[in-house]
């Protein structure tokens, strides 16, 4: 195979670089008319004697009220609480003893405010676990005051009353500790 190579000596070549060295003389041009200043003229500017002074105002406009307001909003002294004091109150060592037919739970609750007594009505409930299928085997309500960054422990107690109880599975739940301010 033959390789061809284009070369250019017809018309159209020679017309093809004489448009290129003209162009090429043009951008020549250019540039040099561009370098040396003389070919664009600035644009004047034109800048004022005295500029007007920027004004402030203070005044205040008391019809652009916000959206929304607050239904309560606690003073600085007040804290605020979560009625639902299930994170205060811990439980240990959930039991259940044969000869006393008596179901045990120990809780301990902590007031986390260091300026307010807080009652706790509590209810501790000692649920079915196998299966679990919600039912309880008995429930302890109380109400206990605790003062301001105390822990009061106290142990919950449900007795049944059947006489004999084969074996069986239990868990125990703290299923209710509200919060009031005293």
């Amino acid at each position: 195979m033959k390789q061809r190579m284009r070369t250019g000596t017809g018309i159209r070549g020679g017309t093809r670089t004489g448009i290129r060295a003209a162009v090429a003389a043009g951008l020549a041009l250019v540039t040099v008319a561009t370098v040396s200043g003389c070919a664009f003229g600035r644009p004047r500017v034109r800048v004022p004697v005295s500029f007007p002074s920027p004004t402030y105002s203070s005044s205040y406009d008391a019809s652009a009220s916000p959206a929304y307001e607050p239904t309560y909003s606690p003073s600085p002294t007040q804290e605020t609480y979560d009625p639902d004091g299930r994170s205060d109150v811990r439980g240990s060592s959930c039991d259940f003893s044969d000869s006393l037919r008596q179901f045990t739970y120990t809780v301990s609750i902590t007031n986390p405010s260091m300026s307010d007594s807080f009652s706790y009505d509590m209810a501790v409930n000692w649920m079915k676990a196998k299966p679990a299928d919600g039912k309880a085997y008995g429930l302890h309500e109380r109400s206990i005051t605790v003062g301001p960054g105390d822990t009061e422990t106290y142990t919950a107690k449900y007795t049944v009353n059947q006489s004999s109880i084969g074996q069986f599975w239990f868990t125990c739940e703290i299923t209710r500790a509200h919060k009031t301010r005293m």
